[in-house]
């Protein structure tokens, strides 16, 4: 035991593994170097999935898109100024809910966590002058119908949709319980990951619409060996949907990444990056029977945690995502966000997109950490704590699959059992001390003594309610003739479970539908109201069905 402000504090990481004092040979006794680890860009890629010597770099991106599509395309441009590598869009709660800026319940808020995004329009406007084929562009948004979005704006540039790099999320396991819920049953939810996954391996086969995004599940306060064993559930229940539509592993395998949390747990959390490349690997090649070494070989990018950031003291903020970088660096990811100082309050400043930018180009730039490939390989600490996560994340794996159908465990509630109960264990942490955080239950200041970059942090972010009289005219000035007939071709596609929703979808998209019209129609295929707050009229009128 140590003692810690007075408290004796356990010897364990924010996962509860416990440790010990002191790590030596007698920890890494009997271990192949050949099938455990291997030389980075080799198989089980538990040291990394580039060689040694190629770039060890990573993708500088800060989190973006604020207001509407307009502003967001400025703070675009101001970020690639700053020297940004690629762009990462979060959409604000309407747009990743499925409801249009101007539905009831979501006016309040439109713009404000996030860009507004609900059709083609706006996803022209989103990327007007920005090069599509040599920026890599990530999504946080609805991946269907942002690849319709994207797909559509290509076509319409003339850039070959092929030539797309980027990512969008796929979340239809835990949606409902997280924060993004879009009120559509598992299966339709299922479909449009799967729908979207199989029309991006053959028209965008650069872009990683193949997304298991972990960061948000786990900022309910889940630990690193939940996060990742969750993440890992919803990608075998992906793969097991398209491999039972006949696609080849390989069709899709080399196009899979992860987007993961990292907390302040520093060694905990490089462990964890190096024990799911494992983990991977071994999953696609041993189980799945994936033949493409790039199957194998999962990119995996990072946010740094927001849930890590606090409210007091927010400075503090900028030394936590400085650690957090630093570690993603030495264990290797591929792309990399970092939180900063005023995420507890919104979505990044100007201010705060110039640290966590900065952030990442001293860390990589000057601490040359990046010029040696995995250099915590090796350190009797890391490749224990390695080999101990990745025995837990695949025990909890098994545990869980062995309860049935996650379909099913979803419906019961399972999942949100399971993000209540972290939520719960994360703030009765905070207040018994047993989780310090500097600022909060350690090293507290009177409020009045707290005034470093608060001004700056609570600075207000009002909603872009201009959005809705947009959207009148919007709804006024199209083919409103076109618009039915591509809804109503949209709600027949959703009768047959054997069709892809990706071509109406597409055909809507341009036609002039809203996102939301376009998830009212699918959720009435599925005997569900259009909109699920029962507050507006059905898209389109359909007969009954027996």
């Amino acid at each position: 035991m140590s003692t810690e402000n007075g408290k004796e504090a356990v010897l364990q990481t924010e996962s509860r593994i416990p440790l010990r004092p002191l790590y030596g040979p007698a920890d890494g006794a009997g271990k192949s170097y050949d099938t455990e680890l291997g030389d980075p860009g080799s198989f089980p890629f538990t040291r990394g999935t580039r060689p040694a010597g190629t770039r060890r770099g990573w993708i500088h991106r800060e989190l973006s898109g604020e207001g509407d599509p307009r502003r967001s395309n400025e703070q675009f441009k101001y970020l690639l100024g700053l020297g940004q590598m690629g762009l990462d869009v979060i959409g604000d709660t309407a747009t990743m809910g499925l409801l249009d800026p101007d539905h009831p319940f979501a006016r309040h808020a439109v713009g404000t966590q996030g860009v507004s995004v609900c059709c083609l329009d706006d996803f022209r406007e989103l990327y007007r002058d920005i090069p599509l084929d040599q920026v890599t562009l990530s999504h946080s948004l609805p991946a269907a119908f942002t690849v319709a979005g994207l797909y559509s704006v290509a076509s319409e540039r003339g850039v070959s949709p092929a030539a797309m790099r980027g990512s969008v999320i796929q979340s239809p396991f835990f949606c409902e319980d997280c924060g993004y819920a879009v009120h559509m049953p598992f299966r339709l939810r299922l479909r449009l990951a799967a729908d979207s996954i199989e029309f991006s391996s053959r028209e965008m086969p650069k872009f990683h619409t193949f997304l298991e995004d972990t960061y948000y599940i786990s900022e309910n306060g889940i630990d690193a060996v939940e996060e990742m064993a969750l993440g890992f559930i919803e990608v075998r229940g992906l793969i097991r949907e398209l491999l039972a539509r006949g696609l080849d592993i390989d069709s899709f395998g080399p196009r899979i990444a992860i987007l993961v949390n990292c907390r302040m747990d520093f060694f905990e959390e490089i462990a964890k990056i190096r024990a799911t490349r494992r983990l991977f690997a071994r999953m696609m090649r041993d189980e799945f029977g994936a033949k493409d070494p790039r199957s194998w070989a999962v990119n995996i990018s990072v946010h740094t945690s927001g849930l890590s950031l606090t409210a007091q003291q927010p400075v503090n903020n900028i030394v936590r995502g400085a650690v957090q970088a630093l570690a993603m660096a030495c264990a290797g990811v591929q792309a990399l966000e970092v939180s900063t100082f005023d995420e507890a309050f919104r979505t990044p400043s100007p201010e705060a997109h110039i640290v966590g930018l900065r952030t990442q180009q001293v860390v990589e730039l000057e601490s040359r950490v990046t010029q040696v490939a995995d250099p915590m390989g090796g350190s009797y600490f890391v490749e224990s704590l390695t080999d101990e996560l990745e025995r837990r994340i695949g025990e909890m794996i098994g545990n869980i699959e062995a309860m049935g159908d996650p379909a099913q465990l979803a419906d019961r509630g399972f999942f949100r059992r399971m993000f209540d109960e972290a939520t719960e264990r994360h703030s009765q942490g905070l207040i018994d001390g047993t989780l310090a955080k500097v600022g909060v239950n350690v090293h507290a200041v009177a409020e009045e003594e707290d005034t470093l970059l608060r001004d700056v942090a609570e600075r207000k972010f009002e909603p872009s309610r201009e959005r809705i009289e947009w959207m009148a005219a919007y709804r006024a000035g199209r083919d409103a003739r076109a618009v039915e007939e591509a809804l109503r071709a949209l709600y027949e596609a959703g009768l047959d479970p054997r069709r892809s929703l990706m071509p109406p979808i597409i055909a809507g998209t341009r036609a002039g539908a809203t996102n939301g019209e376009m998830a009212g129609v699918l959720r009435m295929a599925y005997g569900r109201p259009a909109d699920p707050f029962g507050v507006l009229p059905d898209p389109i009128a359909v007969e009954a069905r027996a």
